[in-house]
Parts: structure tokens; C-alpha cells; sequence
């Protein structure tokens, strides 16, 4: 129904930036929500941001509370996350998800998932 497409990963230096797009794409489109989760070298599973999506309300896990930033284009049915200050401990794989019912920082309430952009963070 909905196919979710992420980029720009990558390599970068701590302290440097990232930005990370994702694009929804497919007959129907309704999402209340989306959001970033990654999944670090630990296998750690863990949310990063979610957006509402006609409010635009955002929030963020504290780990990443200053640093990242969460934005959605309501007519090119797009998501980005904006990565500043990055941490080697920021390294992982970033995942977009949307809902299509209520949902906030649970992995479970995410209907569509994208299949992942690696992003790996030196020093």
C-alpha cells in the first residue's frame, strides 16, 4: 500500500552533519505519523523522533533532543531528519516508519517501514 524509501546516509566525522530523507510513495497515503528509529551496532533497537503528521508536532528521544531535527513536507509526502553535532555513538541504522493510527515511540503502532540508510560516525 505504502512504499517508504530512505536516504542520505553515510560516512562523517563527530561533529559534523547529516540529512536523511524519507519518501513515501504508493496509491494511498493517510499517515498520522512518522518517524525515525535506528538500530545501533549493539543490535539495539531505538526510537529517535516522530512527527505528526497534519500538526507537524514534533518530539524526540532526549539522546537526541538539540541536536537532530524532524520535518515533514505534507505535499511531497516527505520526511527528513536533520543530524547536527553527530556522535560516534549516533552510528547505526536509521530506519523511517509511517502510522496510519495513533502512535508516538512505539515501534508497534508503525504500519510501513523503509528498508534502512547506514550512518556511521568516526571519533
Amino acid at each position: 500500500q505504502v512504499q517508504l524509501t530512505e536516504s542520505g546516509g553515510g560516512f562523517m566525522q563527530a561533529g559534523g552533519s547529516l540529512r536523511l530523507s524519507c519518501a513515501a510513495s504508493g496509491r494511498t497515503f493517510s499517515a498520522t505519523a512518522m518517524a525515525w528509529f535506528r538500530q545501533t551496532p549493539t543490535l539495539e533497537r531505538e526510537y529517535v523522533a516522530h512527527i505528526r503528521w497534519i500538526s507537524g508536532n514534533t518530539f524526540y528521544a532526549d539522546s537526541v533532543k538539540g541536536r537532530f531535527t524532524i520535518s515533514r513536507d505534507r505535499t511531497k509526502n516527505t520526511v527528513d531528519l536533520q543530524m547536527n553535532i553527530l556522535r560516534p555513538t549516533d552510528t547505526a541504522v536509521y530506519y523511517c516508519a509511517a502510522a496510519t493510527e495513533f502512535a508516538a515511540r512505539d515501534a508497534g503502532k508503525y504500519s510501513y517501514w523503509g528498508q534502512g540508510t547506514q550512518v556511521t560516525v568516526s571519533s
